[in-house]
């Protein structure tokens, strides 16, 4: 891996980490309960106490962490909030392929009608975002035409497609000012996730 500009690399090995005996986590509760908290239950309880050890060893201003996780990087916003970890969250804006296909390590597993199909994701975000700038009241109906985008799509298993608060992640009934769209779907056996803000 080529590291450019970079002064200083910290690279822990797992057992200064997780010693033995290691007993004690962090969690985040609400933010980590739907959405991906619910298809993998124990998955943020494992982000959020790594995320705090480093945290707590490097002590920096600032951390950056990726658009296109958002509930991990809004589920470490809150901790730091919530526990006085006094390290700014900053989030990167995902960075996309030409095709709106959002950059992933996963995208190496996709055969290319299935990368074709995975665009269908990017598709039903940007499908939210117009009709609820174009002034589409009712969400209820942009989520099932988020839903029916992907599910036309050969080779496509919605998890789920959403319009949320980009800051409690509940679901909303009615718009407001900021919200993000939210979509996961397995194409194939690969699972992708992406979201898109809605302001």
């Amino acid at each position: 891996m080529l590291f450019r500009s970079v002064d200083l690399l910290f690279h822990p090995n797992v057992e200064s980490i997780y010693p033995p005996g290691f007993s004690t986590f962090v969690e985040v509760a609400g933010l980590t309960s739907n959405w991906e908290g619910a298809v993998r239950p124990t998955h943020f309880r494992g982000v959020t106490t790594v995320v705090t050890k480093l945290l707590n060893l490097t002590q920096p201003d600032k951390a950056y962490f990726g658009q296109k996780d958002f509930q991990q990087q809004a589920v470490i916003r809150r901790m730091c909030r919530d526990l006085d970890i006094p390290t700014e969250i900053v989030t990167c804006p995902t960075v996309r392929d030409p095709d709106g296909l959002a950059l992933s390590s996963r995208n190496a597993y996709l055969s290319p009608s299935e990368r074709a199909s995975g665009l269908s994701l990017f598709r039903a975000l940007s499908l939210a975002r117009d009709r609820a700038r174009g002034g589409e009241k009712e969400l209820a109906a942009i989520r099932l035409a988020m839903r029916a985008e992907m599910e036309q799509t050969p080779g496509v298993a919605v998890d789920y497609a959403t319009i949320a608060d980009p800051d409690t992640l509940v679901e909303l009934s009615q718009p407001q000012p900021h919200m993000v769209a939210l979509v996961a779907a397995r194409v194939g056996p690969t699972r992708l996730i992406d979201n898109l803000l809605i302001p």
